[in-house]
């Protein structure tokens, strides 16, 4: 295993330095700065699609960039101060996605379901609505609680239309979106084995995608939708 860190003490310092000096002059005298951050985060893109690749199909490990859009937002700061990054699975048939933030004492893993469209949540409701057993087992089990914790996400206050607010699952029907995390602390972002840390725990995730990517590719016989 290499004993050289992806993502060095650098970037984080670049990072903290950046949210005190949110501005495009500060930017452009420490371009060099931030373009070594680039160079790390390309390395952790294709050292992360290598680990995923052992236990997953990927099609693509994305990295955002740093610039905000401030068109529609009163925040007219012009610069994320986080790096980040998305990983798209293969095939219709594989849904969730995988997120990494790197921000000095915030950073984390995520992954689930951010904004599923209408008939996704409306089909994810109807499976829960039937039977919560399957979903419910996989985020109440020792191991995901132990990475995870609750399951996150949105919720709406009352039962969402056509439920009933006495239903026995309400408090999973609630939900609008359905998310996990794991944070991560400076240190093991700093370690040599962070993209397999990160691996690691989006492998922890795959029984919630599992559930998810089955009911969201069948109608409600079970039936592959084509």
């Amino acid at each position: 295993m290499s004993t050289t860190s992806i993502i060095t003490p650098a970037t984080l310092k670049f990072l903290k330095t950046l949210k005190k000096n949110n501005d495009r002059d500060w930017f452009a005298k420490n371009k060099n700065r931030f373009e070594a951050t680039k160079e790390e985060m390309k390395i952790l893109q294709a050292t992360l699609k290598d680990e995923l690749s052992h236990h997953d199909e990927i099609a693509q490990v994305k990295v955002y960039r740093i610039y905000r859009d401030v068109r529609f937002s009163k925040n007219k700061a012009p610069y994320k101060t986080h790096l980040s990054g998305y990983v798209e699975r293969a095939t219709k048939w594989k849904r969730g996605g995988y997120y990494f933030h790197i921000e000095p004492g915030h950073s984390f893993a995520g992954g689930g379901f951010w904004a599923p469209e209408k008939n996704d949540l409306s089909r994810i409701r109807q499976d829960i609505s039937v039977n919560d057993k399957p979903l419910r087992k996989i985020i109440t089990a020792k191991g995901f609680r132990d990475a995870f914790g609750e399951l996150e996400g949105d919720q709406l206050k009352t039962a969402p239309r056509g439920f009933a607010k006495d239903h026995p699952a309400i408090d999973l029907l609630r939900y609008k979106q359905f998310l996990v995390t794991r944070p991560f602390t400076d240190k093991e972002v700093l370690s040599p084995d962070f993209a397999k840390k990160l691996s690691s725990v989006y492998k922890k995730m795959r029984p919630f995608f599992d559930y998810m990517s089955e009911v969201l590719t069948t109608d409600e016989n079970g039936v592959p939708i084509e």
